[in-house]
C-alpha cells in the first residue's frame, strides 16, 4: 500500500494577503461612492433632463383655464387621465406663433360639465389614453440604472486591475504611454551605433549581468539599478540604449519623461507605478526614461506652502519606485534614462542605489565620425572616389544626429541632379545646407554690396591664413543664402581640438573681426553686415574674461553664471559680482575685441595686394576653394 504523507498547507503570503486586503478595501470604497454619486446623478436627470424633456407647455391653474375658455382663448385640448394639455390664442396681438401650448391639472370625472363647455365653446377636443406604467418605469428609472450600472462595471473593472487604481486607472490616463519593443524585435545592436566605444565598454557589464545574471549573484555582486547617459543633443543616447537591450536580448520600455506629466494631479505617479508593473511582468527588460530631466529638476529652493505640483510628485514616485524595484538575477530589470541637461537633476535622482552609474556620450571624434558615416551610408550608392576621412575631416564638431542628416542632405543633392552616386562635392555642398541654408540666388545684390561682401569673405580668409593658429579655409563664397548670410568662409581644422590656449582664441577673434577690418581697410567705412561676427566675438571675449580667468586685471577667478554642460551658454547670475568688478569686465571685453580688430587691419593692410586680388576672384567666379587663398598670398 503506498505510503500515506501528511500534507501540511503552505502558509498565506502576508504581502499577498496585505494586497488583497487594500484592493478589497478600495472596491468597497469605489462601490459606495458610485452608490450615492449615481442616486444624485439620476435625481438630477429626471429632475433637469426628462421632466423639461416630457413637458414642454407652461402650466396654468384650472381656474384660469375655465376662464380662458369661457372668453373663447381655448383652442384645442386633449384630456387625458389626470391632466388636460391643449392649446391656447397668443395674448400678446399679432404675435408669433398665434397659438401657445399650455398644461392644466384636471379631467372630465372631476368636472362633469367640462366637455358639454367645450362643446358649447367649439373647442376641438379629443381623448389620450394613459400612458402604459411599464413603458414610464422603463424610460424614468430602468434605463438610466441601466446605463449607470454598465457604467460603473467599466469603471470597476479598471479600478480593479489598473495599476494603482485611482481616478486616473478608471478613464485609461494613469497607463503608461510607454512603448514596449519584445527581445526579438528590438533589431539594433551596437554595429549600428557608431563613435561611442568608450560608452560601449561601460555598459559591457549590464549585458552581461542581463544575460547571466546568476554570475554576479554567485559572488554577492548587486548591478546599479539606473544608468543614466548624459551627453550633448543627437549623440544617440536613445539609439544606444536600444541597441543594449538589442545586444541582451531582452524586452525594452522605451518613453519620454514629458509623458508622465498631465494636468490631472496623480496622473504621472500612476503612469510611473504602470511602468515599473509592466517591466516587472517582462523581465529580464530594460526600461529607458529618454529627457528625464522634464520630471526630475531639482526641487532646491522650490518654496510650496499647501501646493500639489505634479511633476514633484511623480519624482517621488519614481524615486520610491526605484528604491523598492528588487532587481534579482531571475528577473533582472535595469533602469536606463538619458538627458542633455544634468545639472539640473534632483540630487537624490543621482544618489547610490538610484541613477549612480553615469555614462557621458559625447560628440565624436574624427575615428566616431568615420564610423557613422559608414554605418548611415549604408543603402546610398557613392562614388568608387569617395573619401571617407576628407569627409570625416569636414564634419568637426558634429553630433551623430547631424552627420546622418548631411549624408541624407548628400543623397537628395545628387538624386536632384540625376547623379548616378553621391560624390563628396554632393557631401560639402550638404554641410554648406545644413550649416548655411540653400543658395538663393534669386536675391540680386547691386555692384556695391557684392563688393563690399566679397571684401568681406577674403578678409575673413585672409586672417585665418595669416594668424599663426587659425584653421586652413576649405570654401569661400558670395552666394546668398537663405538663413540671411550674404556670404560666408568655410575653415576645416586638421585636427580635433580639446584645449585652446590663450593665443589661439585671441586668432579666433581675429578671423571673426577679419571681414569688418578688410571693410574698414579697402572702403573706410563699416556695414551691417557684420553684426554676427561681432556678436561671436564678443561672446568668446566675455568667457575668455569670466569664465577661463585670461585677464591680468581679473586674474583666475570666476565671475560667469552657471554653465550648462552641454547645450551652451551660461545662465548669467551677476549678484555676486560688484559694480566695479562688472565695469572691469566690461573694459576687458572691450580692450580684447578692439586688439584683435586693430590687429586685423593691420595685418590686411600689410597684405593689401592678396586682398584686392582674391576679390576680384570672388567677384568673378563668386565660390572659390582654399587654394586661391593660399594662391592670392603667393604661397602657391
Amino acid at each position: 500500500m503506498p505510503e500515506n504523507k501528511k500534507i501540511t498547507p503552505q502558509k498565506p503570503d502576508p504581502e499577498e494577503e496585505k494586497k488583497k486586503q487594500q484592493q478589497m478595501q478600495r472596491r468597497m470604497s469605489f462601490s459606495v461612492s458610485y452608490l450615492l454619486v449615481g442616486m444624485v446623478v439620476l435625481w438630477l436627470f429626471q429632475e433637469f433632463v426628462l421632466t423639461p424633456m416630457l413637458i414642454q407647455a407652461s402650466e396654468i391653474p384650472y381656474s384660469e383655464f375655465k376662464q380662458k375658455l369661457a372668453d373663447n382663448q381655448i383652442v384645442k385640448v386633449t384630456l387625458r387621465d389626470n391632466d388636460i394639455i391643449g392649446e391656447m390664442k397668443n395674448p400678446t396681438p399679432n404675435a408669433t406663433p398665434a397659438t401657445i401650448p399650455f398644461e392644466t391639472i384636471g379631467n372630465a370625472e372631476s368636472d362633469p360639465k367640462l366637455v358639454e363647455q367645450l362643446q358649447s365653446a367649439g373647442v376641438s377636443f379629443d381623448f389620450q389614453r394613459p400612458p402604459s406604467p411599464i413603458g414610464s418605469f422603463f424610460v424614468a428609472y430602468l434605463l438610466p440604472l441601466l446605463l449607470l450600472g454598465g457604467f460603473w462595471y467599466l469603471m470597476y473593472r479598471r479600478t480593479t486591475g489598473g495599476a494603482g487604481g485611482g481616478l486616473g486607472s478608471i478613464f485609461g490616463v494613469g497607463k503608461s504611454k510607454a512603448t514596449e519593443v519584445k527581445a526579438e524585435d528590438v533589431g539594433v545592436t551596437y554595429k549600428d551605433v557608431g563613435g561611442a566605444d568608450e560608452a560601449i565598454g561601460e555598459l559591457q557589464e549590464i549585458i552581461q549581468f542581463l544575460k547571466t545574471p546568476e554570475q554576479f549573484a554567485k559572488l554577492g555582486g548587486r548591478i546599479p539599478k539606473g544608468v543614466l547617459l548624459i551627453g550633448p543633443p543627437g549623440t544617440g543616447k536613445t539609439l544606444l540604449a536600444k541597441a543594449t537591450a538589442g545586444e541582451a536580448h531582452v524586452a525594452f520600455f522605451q518613453t519620454s519623461g514629458s509623458e508622465f506629466v498631465e494636468m490631472f494631479v496623480g496622473v504621472g505617479a500612476a503612469r510611473v507605478r504602470d511602468l515599473f508593473e509592466q517591466a516587472r511582468k517582462a523581465a529580464p527588460a530594460i526600461v529607458f526614461i529618454d529627457e528625464i530631466d522634464a520630471i526630475g529638476q531639482s526641487r532646491a529652493g522650490a518654496v510650496r506652502i499647501g501646493g500639489n505640483d505634479e511633476r514633484e510628485q511623480t519624482l517621488n514616485q519614481l524615486l520610491a519606485e526605484i528604491d523598492g524595484f528588487q532587481t534579482t538575477h531571475i528577473a533582472p530589470v535595469i533602469i536606463m534614462a538619458a538627458t542633455n541637461r544634468p545639472e539640473v537633476l534632483d540630487p537624490a535622482l543621482l544618489r547610490a542605489g538610484r541613477f549612480d552609474r553615469q555614462i557621458a556620450v559625447g560628440n565624436p571624434d574624427l575615428t566616431g565620425r568615420l564610423q557613422i558615416l559608414k554605418i548611415h551610408s549604408k543603402g546610398i550608392k557613392l562614388a568608387p572616389d569617395f573619401d571617407w576621412e576628407r569627409a570625416a575631416r569636414m564634419t568637426p564638431g558634429f553630433s551623430g544626429a547631424d552627420i546622418a542628416n548631411v549624408m541624407n542632405e548628400a543623397a537628395l543633392l545628387a538624386a536632384r541632379r540625376n547623379a548616378d552616386s553621391v560624390t563628396l562635392a554632393d557631401f560639402e555642398s550638404a554641410i554648406e545646407r545644413v550649416v548655411a541654408g540653400l543658395e538663393k540666388r534669386s536675391r540680386v545684390m547691386n555692384e556695391d554690396e557684392r563688393r563690399t561682401v566679397a571684401y568681406h569673405e577674403s578678409g575673413h580668409a585672409l586672417v585665418a591664413e595669416l594668424v599663426p593658429h587659425g584653421d586652413p579655409v576649405s570654401k569661400i563664397s558670395i552666394v546668398p543664402r537663405t538663413r540671411g548670410a550674404l556670404g560666408y568662409t568655410m575653415q576645416m581644422p586638421t585636427e580635433d581640438r580639446y584645449l585652446l590656449t590663450m593665443e589661439e582664441l585671441q586668432d579666433r577673434i581675429a578671423v571673426m573681426l577679419g571681414g569688418r577690418a578688410a571693410e574698414n581697410v579697402v572702403c573706410g567705412e563699416i556695414s551691417t553686415g557684420a553684426s554676427d561676427d561681432i556678436m561671436r566675438a564678443t561672446e568668446l571675449a566675455r568667457r575668455m574674461v569670466t569664465e577661463f580667468g585670461m585677464s591680468e586685471k581679473l586674474g583666475s577667478v570666476r565671475y560667469a553664471g552657471q554653465q550648462l554642460q552641454y547645450l551652451g551658454g551660461a545662465v548669467e547670475d551677476s549678484s555676486n559680482v560688484s559694480q566695479e568688478t562688472r565695469e572691469i569686465i566690461d573694459r576687458e571685453v572691450q580692450r580684447l575685441v578692439t586688439e584683435q580688430y586693430e590687429r586685423a587691419q593691420n595685418l590686411l593692410r600689410e597684405h593689401r595686394a592678396a586682398l584686392e586680388k582674391l576679390t576680384q576672384l570672388l567677384l568673378a567666379k563668386e565660390t572659390v576653394d582654399g587654394s586661391a587663398v593660399k594662391a592670392a598670398l603667393g604661397k602657391g
